[in-house]
Formats: C-alpha cells, sequence, structure tokens
C-alpha cells in the first residue's frame, strides 16, 4: 500500500478473543476501520457504545480521532454521536465507539462488523494568554449564519 506520511507505529493491545485489528482498505485511505468485538442491536433514536476489543497506544504529539463510516450514515442513518470523538495519546483504556441510530429502522452490529473509522492526526498544543482586546477583522463578531449572506 502506498502512504504519503508512513512511518508512524501505532501498538494495540488485544482485549478481546476475535478482535479485529484496524486496517486500512485502499491505499489512498486515510481511515481506517475499526470493528465491533460485540454484537447488540440498535434501536431508532438509541446511542450505545460498542467495545472494539482494543486498547491503543496513540504516541505523543498524535491523536486518533474516532470518526463515522460513510456507508453507515447514508444506508442506515447511524453514526458516531460525538463524532469525531478523540482518543488522547496518553488513554490506554478500552476502545470504544459511540453509535447512534437516526433512522426509522432497528439496526443490528454484529461482532466483526465495521462500525467506524480511525484517523491519526498530528496534535499542535496551543498556550493561552488573556487579552483586553483581540485583533479586527472583516468579519469581526458576525457569526452564526452570517457568512452566507
Amino acid at each position: 500500500m502506498s502512504c504519503i506520511n508512513a512511518g508512524i507505529e501505532v501498538r494495540w493491545k488485544r482485549l478481546h478473543d476475535g478482535a479485529i485489528l484496524p486496517q486500512y482498505q485502499t491505499g489512498g485511505a486515510a481511515g481506517f476501520d475499526l470493528h465491533s468485538a460485540e454484537s447488540g442491536d440498535l434501536p431508532p433514536g438509541a446511542f450505545r457504545m460498542f467495545d472494539t476489543g482494543w486498547s491503543v497506544a496513540v504516541p505523543a504529539g498524535f491523536e486518533m480521532q474516532v470518526r463515522p463510516r460513510s456507508g453507515l450514515a447514508a444506508k442506515h442513518g447511524v453514526t458516531v454521536l460525538n463524532s469525531p470523538g478523540t482518543i488522547d495519546s496518553d488513554y490506554r483504556g478500552p476502545l470504544k465507539v459511540i453509535l447512534v441510530n437516526h433512522g426509522k429502522e432497528l439496526f443490528r452490529v454484529t461482532a466483526g462488523d465495521r462500525i467506524a473509522q480511525g484517523i491519526i492526526a498530528a496534535v499542535t498544543r496551543a498556550s493561552f494568554r488573556e487579552s483586553d482586546s483581540l485583533d479586527e477583522t472583516a468579519r469581526g463578531e458576525n457569526g452564526f449564519g452570517s457568512t452566507g449572506r
């Protein structure tokens, strides 16, 4: 597989037998598949955490973003509730995905199903400083749809 920015190693610890190690599906894919390690139903309007069966060691200076799979959203109205979810570099607990069913029918997750995608992204830490004023811009304080006018 070809990859523009290869070289970051991410270590995964298996927590459940049968858990599927994440992988990229194509050479140009930005996201890798996250699979459910458990089966369960997701009724319309409900949300639930699904365990992937892994914990992960994201390298310092990076985060793992947990994002929806477009096919689940388009076909079933199922998405990641806190999208994108962030897995910090110092978290070592179980990796779980919160799915929500915005569709009109029951959605059934079977162990092994691809339920989300992960993206490894660089993090820039900011320093914060209180200020009595901010620089002026053409937009100013206009928000909430003001740029569409």
